[in-house]
């Protein structure tokens, strides 16, 4: 089984991670746009196109489902990409867990970039799936940007910007850009809870559960075989980025990473 993933850079990587701990043995091709990032000021023509480009260079490998490692993608591009690849070619996006995270009654915060914050789209999800939630719109400028670069002050700083704008009453934090589930726990230690009374919702064990359901495969965490991962860069056999040795998610890719 060989499953890809696409975003314009590390946001991939916990997905990536989800679905090597689901299944050790599939064989992992990771798309990257270095030429094109970040992906969140471009028009929603300009997301579509550069989406498109790195999904094309990954369908090449012929992978059995593609992921959007991406919500700002999967809000502009995944229309697109279905009718490029499907029915052939199973696309499967990334939603920000507002539905399980309002599930629990909240208050909920959601941790997003600027432009997502009070967007249509994301507003969209908290009526449909958080009514009568107390919700609370975080954005969170600098924060993919410096977790990209893995620049730890950067990071400090943008996530205890943000932290001081999220309400003492919140219980539970929607990580609503797939960058931030690589620094959760910075994010918790920041909200002064580092214990279980805050939850913290990401998408990429979803997504990746949901690219299994979709291959009608089940989890195999135990299986004995490792799968390979293939690294692209704007279409090129490359290497996983340096920065992707700061998290946890990147190492554990790294270890089947040729030359890395």
């Amino acid at each position: 089984m060989k499953i890809a993933l696409v975003d314009s850079g590390m946001g991939l990587l916990p997905a990536a991670a989800a679905v090597r701990r689901l299944r050790p043995d599939a064989d992992l091709v990771v798309s990257f746009d270095p030429a094109g990032m970040p992906w969140g000021p471009r028009t929603s023509q300009g997301i579509a196109e550069r989406a498109l480009a790195v999904a094309e260079a990954a369908a090449r490998y012929e992978p059995h489902a593609l992921i959007v490692a991406c919500n700002t993608a999967t809000v502009h591009a995944l229309p697109a990409l279905r009718a490029r690849f499907e029915p052939g070619l199973p696309v499967i996006g990334t939603v920000p867990a507002v539905k399980p995270a309002a599930a629990g009654g909240g208050p909920v915060a959601v941790w997003a970039t600027p432009a997502t914050t009070g967007s249509p789209y994301q507003r969209g999800l908290i009526a449909e799936f958080a009514s009568g939630v107390d919700v609370t719109e975080v954005p969170c400028p600098g924060l993919a940007d410096a977790v990209e670069q893995a620049d730890e002050a950067a990071i400090d700083e943008a996530v205890a910007r943000a932290a001081g704008l999220t309400p003492e009453r919140v219980s539970t934090v929607v990580l609503g850009c797939t960058h931030y589930e690589l620094v959760a726990e910075r994010i918790r230690t920041a909200l002064r809870q580092p214990d279980a009374q805050l939850v913290l919702h990401g998408s990429a064990g979803a997504v990746a559960a949901q690219a299994l359901r979709r291959l009608d495969e089940q989890p195999a965490p135990h299986a004995s075989a490792t799968g390979t991962v293939t690294v692209l860069l704007n279409g090129r056999e490359g290497v996983l980025p340096e920065a992707a040795r700061a998290y946890a998610d990147g190492r554990l890719l790294a270890v089947t990473s040729p030359a890395y």
